[in-house]
């Protein structure tokens, strides 16, 4: 007869760079890390520089490289004797090519720790590293997941198309080398997960990933820390957004934009960006040319409970994105109960729902539309009341990280059962 499932799985899980103050990656991990425990789970996080924070320490395996990235020496050239083998060499080469080497490096580090620990873990579980390595793994007989959050190739096309000059596009385009590699891997990892309907349709039509591998198990929020704040009180003509200063697809320029034309009616009205100022983008010179620089304030570094409090100081949340496979500022936006006014663009309607009832939705990268609904919520209490605590109902029903975490073991189980039918030796 064969071998039953294991009750208790034992997981093995990547992730390249797991930040926990930039990107939502960080984030990802370690709630679902401790939700996953907290189901009675064992799960191991193998990761990158910057290092994740996990809510036990423990469960934390340190892959180091050469962290090229670091904010204090980004693009830095190691000491000779920080090279310790062909993979840290491959690394920096890619590097010095203009390229992005830590997806694939991670990986090989990754498959190399792995080798020896086959008895340790029942699966790995990928987060969007999909580094070469992870084909040496299956072909160590792992049985293999991997979460893929939104296609990359929107990144890139988004970037390109913002870029300005023929030098800037072709090192953005040596920089997005690493698409190709991880669209070659994916096609062969027998079972991913994506967050949205949205993440899947671009998924399989840019990443041509096969639809039947490809199953849906939305983010979360941890609605205990992201909540109301009554007794903080409302900042008149406050608004909120999350979003990279540097990174068109977060659409901070349209807002920016829409916030100057909202300043003609209602000179009070204000920004705070939660990110940090880089002054190489875009965002300096459009302050200046919109005349709104005392208007707009960025905040980065601060704690969360910080940025809780700074929700609840805002009239009204901002997801002005081109594009969002999924949105964590949007949940956590709506689980501390503020009123929201987000864009269109990928999952971001499947997030939000219908315009209206949680939050008012505009089309994306449209200045006139976000400044008029931003205003709406502005001018009407009664739409503030009404969106704000429908928001907060609308993340307890649908994204908490319980949820998501037993919506990743039911994918975990079915992948051991597709595992062993397909031949593979028993967990």
């Amino acid at each position: 007869m064969p071998a039953r499932l294991p009750e208790r799985l034992r997981v093995a899980w990547l992730i390249y760079r797991g930040n926990p103050h930039c990107g939502g990656q960080g984030v990802y991990t370690r709630y679902l890390a401790r939700e996953v425990a907290a189901l009675g789970h064992e799960i191991t996080v193998l990761a990158g520089p910057p290092w994740p924070e996990l809510d036990d320490p423990r469960r934390l395996v340190r892959l180091a490289g050469l962290d090229l990235y670091r904010p204090d020496n980004p693009f830095r050239v190691p000491w000779p004797w920080e090279f310790r083998d062909h993979v840290d060499l491959a690394e920096f080469g890619i590097m010095c090519a203009a390229g992005f080497p830590e997806p694939y490096a991670f990986s090989l580090r990754a498959r190399r720790w792995l080798r020896t620990r086959r008895h340790a873990f029942d699966l790995v579980h990928d987060n969007q590293c999909l580094g070469t390595g992870l084909l040496g793994m299956m072909r160590d007989g792992w049985p293999l997941c991997a979460t893929l959050h939104h296609p990359i190739t929107v990144d890139r096309d988004l970037d390109l198309a913002h870029a300005t000059g023929p030098w800037r596009r072709f090192t953005l385009r040596r920089w997005y080398a690493f698409l190709g590699m991880q669209m070659r891997v994916a096609r062969r990892i027998p079972r991913l997960v994506t967050v949205s309907e949205s993440s899947r349709r671009d998924i399989v039509t840019q990443m041509r990933v096969p639809a039947d591998r490809l199953h849906i198990v939305p983010v979360g929020v941890d609605q205990e820390i992201f909540r109301p704040r009554p007794q903080v009180r409302r900042v008149p003509g406050r608004i909120m957004t999350t979003a990279s200063a540097d990174v068109p697809m977060k659409g901070l320029v349209p807002l920016l934009e829409a916030l100057a034309k909202l300043r003609v009616e209602e000179p009070a009205a204000h920004l705070v960006v939660i990110g940090r100022l880089k002054q190489k983008s875009r965002v300096p010179a459009t302050l200046e040319r919109l005349g709104i620089e005392d208007a707009v304030t960025f905040v980065s570094g601060v704690p969360q409970d910080r940025i809780v409090e700074l929700y609840a100081e805002a009239q009204v949340a901002v997801v002005p994105s081109l594009y969002e496979g999924f949105s964590l500022p949007a949940i956590e936006a709506m689980a501390c109960g503020v009123p929201l006014v987000a864009t269109t663009g990928g999952a971001l309607p499947e997030v939000v729902g219908p315009d209206g009832v949680a939050a008012l939705t505009v089309p994306p990268n449209d200045p006139s539309a976000l400044a008029a609904a931003i205003g709406r919520v502005l001018a009407d209490e009664a739409l503030a009341a009404r969106l704000g605590p429908a928001g907060r109902a609308r993340v307890l029903d649908r994204f908490t990280w319980r949820r998501t975490a037993e919506g990743m073991v039911q994918n975990w189980y079915a992948l051991l059962e597709e595992h062993r039918h397909a031949g593979a030796a028993p967990c």
